[in-house]
C-alpha cells in the first residue's frame, strides 16, 4: 500500500489532483467558448454573393460619344458616361464656379488620359434617389424626388443633396476596361 504525503496544512496529494481539475475544466470552458462564439463571429463575414460583386470589369470602349451606361455594382447604379468635348469644356468650365457645395475640379473626378469617361455612383447623394441625365439646369443629372441638380462632372450645384456624385475606386486595367472596387 502507497503512503500518502501529507503537507503542513494536513492535505495530501488531492491538491494537485484539485489544481489538475481545476486547470482541464478552465481549458474545457475556454474551448467550448471558442466553439461557441466562432459561427456568432463568422456570420459577419459577407456574404459569398456580395464578395462575388466586390470589383467587376467593364468595357468603356462599348460606350459611344455622348451616351450613358448603367451598369450594377455592389447593388447599386453605376453611370459610366463618354462624355462630348463640349461636355469636358463645360466641366472645366465649372470648375470655379461660386455655386459648388462641395468643390472639385473635373480632373479631380477622372482619370488621367481618360478625361471623356466619369464613372459616379447613380445615387443622388440627398436621400438615395437614382437621377436622370440632361433634365438638370446644369446639362448633368436631376434628381426628380427632390430637385437636385448635379453638373456634367456629378457636382451638386442646387437642390437639397450635400454632396457631389460618389466617384467610386476604379482603375483602367487596359486599354478601355475599368475595374471599380
Amino acid at each position: 500500500m502507497a503512503e500518502s504525503v501529507v503537507n503542513e496544512n494536513g492535505s495530501g496529494d488531492d491538491a494537485t489532483r484539485r489544481d489538475f481539475i481545476h486547470i482541464a475544466a478552465g481549458a474545457a470552458a475556454v474551448g467550448a467558448g471558442a466553439v461557441i462564439a466562432w459561427p456568432l463571429i463568422n456570420q459577419m463575414n459577407p456574404a459569398a454573393d456580395t464578395l462575388a460583386l466586390a470589383s467587376i470589369e467593364f468595357d468603356t470602349g462599348k460606350v459611344q460619344e455622348g451616351q450613358q451606361v448603367v451598369i450594377t455594382w455592389q447593388g447599386k447604379p453605376v453611370f459610366v458616361r463618354n462624355r462630348t468635348a463640349a461636355e469636358i469644356a463645360r466641366a472645366k468650365a465649372d470648375d470655379h464656379a461660386g455655386d459648388l457645395k462641395e468643390p472639385q475640379t473635373d480632373a479631380e473626378r477622372t482619370k488621367v488620359g481618360h478625361e471623356p469617361t466619369l464613372v459616379v455612383i447613380g445615387s443622388c447623394t440627398h436621400l438615395g434617389c437614382i437621377p436622370t441625365f440632361g433634365t438638370g439646369d446644369f446639362g448633368g443629372w436631376f434628381c426628380p424626388c427632390h430637385g437636385s441638380h448635379y453638373d456634367v462632372a456629378g457636382r451638386i450645384r442646387k437642390g437639397p443633396a450635400p454632396k457631389n456624385l460618389v466617384v467610386p475606386d476604379y482603375e483602367f486595367t487596359a486599354g478601355t476596361t475599368i475595374k471599380i472596387g
